[in-house]
């Protein structure tokens, strides 16, 4: 099976690109901005036209989009997430390679859920913040385009190469500073939500699988269980080895939570041991929605979730319905979440 990997040098690329190269059965060529990809194009810049030229040429039989930004304005996540998406779509719709398009998307394309809740793949999507709405943009895009085609919505991804400007890498990097200066303890800011996290590698397992079956659609790509980000704090604490004491700074009501790792100035909320309840902020896909989520309209019987302070624009709470991966791509999550946190800390702690 010849496979066309685009974005192979992002964070969920890299581990899609190991898991693909590991088939003997799939030949793989990488396609990106980047100088080490075997083809460079910029999706979005390039014509549609220049890449069904490349189409024709390679044939594969499956195309993976894991490119787009995560960070920026409006403006660039428009361009990178939801321009791009439309140069892919319309250059395999001009091709004669018949390839199948896996796309990977984000839980961000839903925004808030309520709170206790799993969100399934026919809710109605309303993303918190720009960066959710070009990835909804993108994933419309793909299911009007008539190809064969899945969108995987991936939920918060974790484990080893997980960027240090995310809040768990803000978090690792904070502890790794705390255990190298000495300090006894931690002040974390940011700490309200709760989280579905699934480890990058299961992520890449998914996308292996979409790639091999018929499956058409949207499909949630989650562990299936919200974590307390406090939780997740408190675990990588113990498997870093840090026996300081975590304190957590709490804000008013729906007011913007300041980052992990403040300064030792901030008011102190109340004190929380390493072994005890602990959360981090949001995912931190995009710069914080200044409005704080408050725009956000629901159904009269479903009332509104707390505004939403968080950088994915998803509220205190997300989890995801994993039941249509399970039925459909025969995919289950493997790797557990103290597993991932142990990696990320391996990573953190090799900086000291």
């Amino acid at each position: 099976m010849r496979v066309l990997l685009i974005g192979a040098n992002g964070y969920i690329g890299r581990f899609v690109a190991d898991r693909l190269l590991a088939d003997p059965a799939v030949q793989l060529t990488a396609l990106g901005r980047g100088d080490d990809a075997d083809v460079r194009f910029d999706l979005a810049t390039g014509s549609p036209g220049a890449l069904t030229r490349f189409l024709d040429a390679v044939h594969p039989g499956v195309v993976v989009n894991c490119a787009g930004a995560t960070r920026g304005g409006a403006r660039e996540l428009t361009r990178h997430n939801t321009v791009a998406v439309a140069t892919v779509c319309e250059a395999l719709r001009r091709s004669g390679c018949g390839a199948r398009l896996v796309q990977v998307g984000c839980s961000a394309e839903y925004g808030p859920s309520q709170p206790g809740s799993s969100t399934a793949e026919d809710a109605v999507p309303r993303p918190g913040g720009p960066y959710g709405v070009s990835k909804l943009a993108a994933t419309e895009l793909v299911l009007g385009s008539g190809l064969d085609a899945v969108v995987l919505r991936v939920f918060s991804p974790a484990g080893p190469g997980t960027p240090a400007g995310s809040p768990l890498g803000r978090l690792a990097e904070a502890m790794r500073r705390a255990m190298q200066s000495g300090d006894g303890e931690l002040r974390l800011g940011g700490l309200g939500a709760q989280r579905d996290f699934i480890d990058v590698r299961d992520v890449a397992r998914a996308v292996h699988a979409a790639s091999l079956s018929a499956a058409q659609g949207v499909i949630n790509i989650g562990s299936g269980r919200a974590v307390r980000l406090r939780d997740a704090a408190a675990t990588l604490a113990r498997v870093a080895g840090y026996g300081g004491a975590l304190h957590e700074l709490d804000g008013p009501p729906g007011a913007l939570r300041p980052a992990i790792g403040h300064p030792r100035t901030e008011a102190v909320g109340h004190r929380v041991d390493a072994l005890g309840h602990h959360r981090t902020d949001a995912l931190g896909h995009h710069r914080p929605d200044p409005l704080g989520g408050r725009g956000e309209r629901t159904d009269a019987e479903h009332p509104a979730p707390a505004p939403h302070p968080y950088p994915d624009g998803c509220g205190s709470w997300q989890q995801a319905d994993v039941r249509t991966a399970r039925d459909r791509l025969g995919w289950r999550p493997r790797i557990a979440l103290e597993e991932s946190l142990a990696d990320i800390w391996m990573e953190a702690a090799c900086r000291i």
